[in-house]
């Protein structure tokens, strides 16, 4: 039974994506995470634990031309996602898959996804560690939030994508030395930009993108600065209302 529904807009109504009234709901980390990848028309992109889909259809919706899987492992969410992509008129260049972010290789190969083919993957991973922090009762807020296996997500990313090829994240601040361990072997040229609340305050996610076989150097960029003077900063308003990419000049 699907369950009630809000109709919410994104990207300052640029996106409208339906989502559950209850459980776990898209904020502003998957614009984020969506304004991170760069991406150029032509090229594919696949969204690890997609939800209804806001980081994937935000990408799609802000280079035109790319084309975007996205993942996702429960069947509601994974139905949304594609309807969000419907709606939105990005139903040509989007598709959904209802797929374990950690399947075998072989169950992604059946739905047209194959190793290697990919030449960005990006994910907001299930990230709270169950011993440090109360579990949700609602259960699809539950399993969008504890108990990740990060690294097996990264592994899978890993498999995907081409050589050369990025991987975006969006984690928590105080979870970055997980983040950078899972990395390691598979990615490097690491680089990592802090999310700040407000101004005095420490950073409360970080965006971290690495590149598949690379030996670079790990490059630490400027945050972003959600909000200050009681409003959101002008650099957040053009990422989360108006589509801008999140700079990782250093």
């Amino acid at each position: 039974m699907r369950p009630e529904l809000s109709d919410d807009a994104v990207l300052g109504g640029r996106l409208r994506l339906l989502q559950p009234r209850t459980g776990h709901r898209f904020g502003h980390d998957a614009i984020l995470l969506a304004a991170a990848v760069q991406a150029n028309a032509g090229e594919r992109a696949l969204e690890l634990g997609s939800g209804v889909g806001a980081a994937g259809l935000a990408l799609a919706a802000r280079i035109a031309g790319l084309s975007v899987s996205l993942i996702e492992l429960n069947p509601i969410l994974a139905e949304l996602a594609q309807e969000n992509a419907r709606r939105n008129g990005l139903a040509d260049r989007v598709s959904t898959h209802c797929l374990d972010a950690t399947a075998p290789l072989e169950a992604f190969a059946a739905a047209g996804l194959v190793a290697g083919s990919f030449d960005h993957v990006l994910s907001n991973p299930p990230f709270n560690d169950p011993a440090r922090h109360n579990a949700s009762p609602d259960p699809a807020r539950r399993g969008a939030h504890l108990g990740s296996d990060l690294r097996s997500w990264i592994a899978s990313a890993a498999q995907l994508l081409r050589p050369q090829g990025t991987l975006t994240l969006i984690y928590r601040a105080d979870g970055l030395a997980e983040v950078l361990d899972a990395l390691a072997g598979d990615f490097g040229s690491i680089a990592i930009v802090p999310i700040f609340p407000k101004p005095n305050a420490g950073a409360i996610r970080v965006v971290v993108r690495g590149l598949k076989g690379s030996r670079g150097a790990l490059t630490l960029c400027p945050g972003l600065l959600l909000n200050e003077q009681g409003r959101s900063s002008r650099a957040a308003e053009l990422i989360l209302r108006e589509g801008a990419a999140l700079s990782f000049a250093a």
